[in-house]
């Protein structure tokens, strides 16, 4: 595979959403999109929390495209860039921390408007 993978992810207050996409010629393109309802029980999560419990969930349903492959995350939520630095008070956020550490990506911030597809993927459940 020579073709950057991308995944987006995104959280709402009801669901999570992500989209796989290829870039070609420069361009993302999307391969497959996944969105989940949140648990009653995930609905109380902090937004750090429901917005990395999205990353996780994406990592999971695409994981077969991804393993052994460097890929790009993107997310539209500032505070998660630290997933990668960060010092945990969180013990459910430093567990999916460490289990994202056996994957290859590279984890980008994009603007909100840039996430369009992950977004409306992390509101129809």
């Amino acid at each position: 595979m020579n073709k950057t993978c991308i995944l987006r992810t995104d959280a709402s207050n009801d669901g999570i959403g992500a989209v796989l996409m290829q870039e070609h010629d420069g361009k993302p393109y999307p391969v497959s999109y996944g969105s989940k309802k949140l648990t009653a029980a995930e609905r109380n999560y902090s937004t750090v929390e429901k917005e990395c419990l999205a990353i996780v969930w994406g990592v999971k349903k695409f994981e077969l495209y991804q393993q052994g492959v460097p890929f790009v995350l993107q997310t539209d939520h500032h505070p998660l860039n630290y997933l990668n630095s960060a010092k945990f008070v969180n013990t459910c956020v430093m567990r999916w921390a460490m289990y994202l550490q056996n994957f290859n990506m590279r984890l980008e911030y994009i603007k909100g408007s840039q996430n369009v597809g992950a977004d409306n993927m992390s509101r129809v459940v």
